[in-house]
């Protein structure tokens, strides 16, 4: 039954190993519980209460569509970096309403249901080179451990050098490096449940150290009526509509495809022609949670790099991914309790992770520079752009151009050629 419904093999994994996972998945992608409330609320109208839930109903959502249609262990939820263009771009600096951002994410949703359609993200996928693909596998782990050192103050911004090294020897990025060390200890030692074991242990000792706030048990899920389905059609074919849709677009695609891509590399889930299986239905959960998303009242919900802390774990089938629907939902009852888990208790896990995803690098021909360049590229700008999208989008156009003028032209396909001009297209005009 679990195999009809998960794609559960046993002989790959255990019943254990996916509840463990998927429980893993969640705490290291849980914070977007508290950010999106805390985001959304700056604009009137949008209460923290209806966006926790709308969040978590978004979440629930496209990781069930996940687990029991593409049977594979990603957990979707709101994207970071998409909440925040919703937010401070479109609402406070293009002056529009939240209602017409909701909008624009609810046709961004219709127009990827219907490219998912007509195969157009899955032809993508297939002609990134092989180098590119080992590279946003190792890129994406430089970017989960920054995001984790940055989210509990380990790495903190400077005005003169950008970043810094934050306050190691108190507070949050204190209790960072000991969840650290814990977690660190752990895996050496071979302990099943090691990721997750060192998040909880890690928050336990946040109490003490007064970083970690218990604020209650339960609370009853707040109503999402004041942002239900609140679309505003007045504005949907002028300019900046298109511009809005267009971005919200790009980078939930590049996203999707490089967090999926990454963690397929770093585990070799490939099929015989070195392709993602079941990618198809993938990309449809993700257009689908960004469609259910918008009506919900929240911004694109997209499938998460965090991801790669279950499957890390040993999460291989979509019951991972139920698994963590079920957190979700969990957590619209227990929000105190879940907003408790500070971010100084994910990093440590974050950095792991972002160790256990390098593992690809070995793959890449390093000495043949053609490749290689390209290659670093796309992984240095994923962690220094602040974006998985920008590094697969350079990575793309320096490997099309290098190997052009080098005369390397067996390498690249037509599809490589079409999207290094648009990518370029989109540098120039968005």
């Amino acid at each position: 039954m679990l195999k009809k419904i998960f794609g559960f093999d046993p002989s790959v994994t255990t019943l254990r190993t996916e509840i463990l996972a998927g429980i893993t998945t969640f705490l290291t992608m849980s914070y977007i519980l508290a950010v999106n409330p805390s985001m959304f609320s700056l604009l009137e109208g949008m209460p923290a209460g209806a966006v926790f839930t709308a969040t978590a109903l978004a979440s629930i959502t496209g990781t069930l569509v996940m687990s029991l249609w593409a049977k594979l262990p990603f957990g979707l939820a709101p994207g970071m970096g998409l909440n925040a263009f919703f937010v401070f771009t479109v609402c406070m600096g293009m002056g529009y309403s939240w209602q017409f951002a909701l909008t624009a994410v609810f046709l961004e949703g219709i127009i990827f249901v219907i490219l998912t359609l007509t195969n157009l993200r899955e032809a993508i996928v297939n002609a990134i080179p092989a180098s590119l693909k080992n590279a946003i596998g190792a890129g994406i782990g430089l970017f989960i451990a920054f995001i984790g050192l940055q989210n509990a103050g380990v790495i903190s911004h400077d005005d003169a050098t950008l970043v810094s090294l934050g306050e190691i020897t108190s507070g949050a990025p204190l209790l960072a490096m000991i969840g650290l060390a814990i977690t660190s200890v752990l895996v050496v030692k071979k302990v099943r449940g090691a990721l997750l074991i060192g998040i909880l242990l890690t928050t336990v000792i946040g109490i003490p150290m007064g970083i970690t706030h218990y604020n209650g048990l339960m609370s009853a899920p707040h109503s999402i009526a004041p942002i239900f389905c609140r679309f505003e059609w007045s504005e949907v074919f002028s300019l900046d509509m298109m511009v809005v849709v267009f971005t919200f677009l790009f980078i939930d695609m590049f996203d999707t495809i490089g967090s999926v891509v990454g963690v397929c590399t770093k585990v070799g889930m490939f099929d015989s022609q070195g392709r993602i299986p079941r990618v198809k239905q993938v990309f449809m959960s993700d257009a689908l949670a960004t469609v259910a998303g918008a009506c919900f009242g929240t911004s694109t919900t997209t499938t998460y790099v965090e991801s790669a802390a279950g499957v890390a774990q040993g999460g291989r089938s979509g019951l991972t991914s139920f698994v963590v629907a079920c957190c979700f939902f969990v957590a619209l009852f227990f929000c105190p309790l879940f907003l408790a888990i500070p971010s100084a208790a994910t990093a440590p896990v974050l950095v792991i992770v972002g160790l256990f995803m390098l593992s690809p690098i070995r793959n890449i021909p390093l000495e043949d520079y053609a490749e290689s360049i390209p290659a670093f590229i796309c992984m240095v700008m994923m962690p220094l752009a602040y974006s998985i999208s920008e590094g697969i989008l350079l990575g793309m156009i320096s490997y099309v151009v290098i190997n052009v003028l080098c005369g390397n032209f067996k390498r690249l396909t037509p599809t490589m050629y079409v999207l290094a001009v648009l990518f370029m297209l989109r540098y120039i005009f968005f």
